[in-house]
C-alpha cells in the first residue's frame, strides 16, 4: 500500500539541504524500488520551497517511517515536521486505477 511523506525543512537549514543533497540522492538510488515518485517541493518561481514529497510503495506505516528516519536529510535533522499518509492510487500518469 503506497504511502505519501512530506517533509518540511527547518527554517534557515538550506545550507543542509544543500550540504547533504549528495548522501540523499545516493539514499534515493539505493531505494528506488520503494520509489513511486519523489522531489523537491518548489515556490511558484522555481526556488527552493523547503521541503519534498515522497511517494513510496511498501506495507505498513512502520515501514514507512523507517524509510524516511534513515533519509540522510532526516538524519542530520533538516525535517522541521514530516507528515506520513497512506494513498490509495486512483490516477497516475494519466490512468485510472479505479
Amino acid at each position: 500500500m503506497p504511502y505519501i511523506i512530506e517533509t518540511f525543512d527547518k527554517p534557515g537549514h538550506a545550507d543542509v539541504r544543500i550540504r547533504e543533497r549528495d548522501s540523499h540522492l545516493a539514499f534515493l538510488e539505493q531505494h528506488k524500488a520503494l520509489l513511486l515518485a519523489c522531489g523537491a517541493k518548489l515556490n511558484d518561481d522555481g526556488s527552493g520551497a523547503g521541503g519534498g514529497m515522497y511517494v513510496i510503495d511498501v506495507e505498513t506505516r512502520e515501514e514507512a517511517e523507517r524509510f524516511i528516519a534513515a533519509d540522510p536529510f532526516s538524519v542530520v535533522g533538516l525535517f522541521e515536521r514530516v507528515t506520513i499518509t497512506r494513498w490509495r492510487k486512483a490516477y497516475f500518469d494519466r490512468e485510472c486505477y479505479l
